[in-house]
C-alpha cells in the first residue's frame, strides 16, 4: 500500500469506523505513532476536513485573515447559515459573548442604536457586567414610537449589566442647525456627549443607505432623501453620520444637524465593536474597517469573505 492510500485507510477507520490509533495500526501492521502522524498528514493535505457544525463556532482563519488585512485588535465571524433571516440573530449572539467575555470588563460603554443594538441587548445575559455605565453615543428619540430606539437598547444593555443607563434627550437628526447647536450648547446634554466620547468602549453598527435606514423607519428622513444621498456617493451611515466609500462625509449640511459624537472617536478609542450582517451593509462594512473606525469586528463569514476578497 502506497503512503497516500495508507493515509486514506487510517483516515478511514479513524473518522468514519471510530477506531483508536491502536487498533488502526494493528490492522494495518503499523505503529501507533505513524497513524497519529498520517492523520496530521491528511488534514494538512486536505483529505480529512474537519467542520465545527453550531450556530456559536466561529471561523478563527477568517478572523485571523482579517486582523492581519485591516490592522484589527480582534475579530469575531461566524458561519453562515443556511437560513438568511438568521444571519442576524447569529451575528448578534456573537456580538453579546463577545461583549460578556470582555476584559477589563468596561466601566463605560457607549453605544448606538438601531435594529442590531436592539437584538444584541435583547440576547445579552444578566450579570454581563458588574456596574457599567451605558451611553447614547448619538441622538436617537424616534418620531414615530414604532420602535423601541436608542434608550430602550441602552437601558437594557444597562439592567443586564448591572448598571445605569445616561440617555441623550435628542432625536438623530434635526430640521435646522440652529435647533441642533441649541440642543448640543445645552449643559445637560454637552455632559452627556462628552462622557460618550469618553467612553472607554464603543458598540456601534452602521445602517446601509437605502429606504430600509432606520433614519427613514424612525422619521428622521425620507426614502427619497437616502437614495439622493446614495447619488451622491454615500454607502451608509454610521452613528448617523452618512460617510462614502472613503469614509467622507456626504452632505456636510445635514452632517450639521445630526446630534451625535464624531466619527474621529471611533477611530481613537481603546476599544470600538463593530458589528454588522448581511449583504446590504457590505459597502459600508467595508467602509468602516478600511477606514480605521472599528479595532473589533463582529460579522458572518460571507461578510467577512466579501471584505476579503475585494479590498
Amino acid at each position: 500500500m502506497d503512503d497516500e492510500l495508507l493515509m486514506v485507510r487510517v483516515a478511514e477507520l479513524s473518522y468514519d469506523e471510530n477506531k483508536t490509533q491502536d487498533e488502526i495500526g494493528a490492522l494495518l501492521g503499523i505503529s501507533r505513532w505513524k497513524v497519529g502522524r498520517l492523520l496530521v498528514h491528511a488534514r494538512e493535505r486536505g483529505i480529512v476536513r474537519i467542520e465545527i457544525v453550531h450556530p456559536r463556532a466561529r471561523r478563527l482563519a477568517v478572523e485571523r485573515a482579517l486582523v492581519e488585512r485591516f490592522g484589527l485588535k480582534d475579530a469575531v465571524v461566524v458561519p453562515a447559515p443556511d437560513e438568511p433571516g438568521a444571519v442576524l440573530e447569529r451575528v448578534t449572539r456573537a456580538a453579546a459573548d463577545l461583549l460578556a467575555a470582555l476584559r477589563p470588563v468596561p466601566r463605560t460603554l457607549a453605544v448606538s442604536w438601531g435594529r442590531t443594538l436592539t437584538a444584541i441587548a435583547e440576547v445579552l445575559p444578566d450579570g454581563w457586567a458588574h456596574g457599567v455605565t451605558v451611553v447614547q453615543a448619538n441622538g436617537g428619540v424616534s418620531l414615530n414610537r414604532r420602535s423601541g430606539g436608542a434608550a430602550s437598547v441602552a437601558v437594557t444593555i444597562a439592567q443586564r449589566g448591572a448598571g445605569q443607563a445616561v440617555l441623550l434627550p435628542s432625536p438623530a437628526i434635526l430640521e435646522r442647525v440652529e435647533t441642533k447647536l441649541a440642543i448640543e450648547a445645552d449643559r445637560t446634554v454637552a455632559a452627556i456627549l462628552d462622557q460618550a466620547a469618553h467612553a472607554g468602549t464603543f458598540l456601534f453598527t452602521a445602517g446601509p443607505c437605502d429606504p430600509t435606514s432606520a433614519h427613514v423607519e424612525n422619521g428622521y428622513l425620507e426614502a427619497e432623501d437616502v437614495i439622493e444621498l446614495a447619488r451622491r456617493g454615500a454607502v451608509g451611515d454610521v452613528l448617523g453620520r452618512y460617510i462614502d466609500a472613503e469614509g467622507n462625509i456626504v452632505d456636510p449640511e445635514l452632517d450639521a444637524r445630526t446630534v451625535g459624537i464624531d466619527l474621529e472617536r471611533l477611530r481613537s478609542a481603546d476599544r470600538s465593536i463593530f458589528v454588522t450582517a448581511g449583504a446590504a451593509k457590505h459597502d459600508i462594512a467595508r467602509t468602516v474597517v478600511s477606514t480605521g473606525l472599528c479595532s473589533v469586528l463582529v460579522t458572518d463569514e460571507t461578510t467577512a469573505q466579501a471584505l476579503l476578497e475585494e479590498t
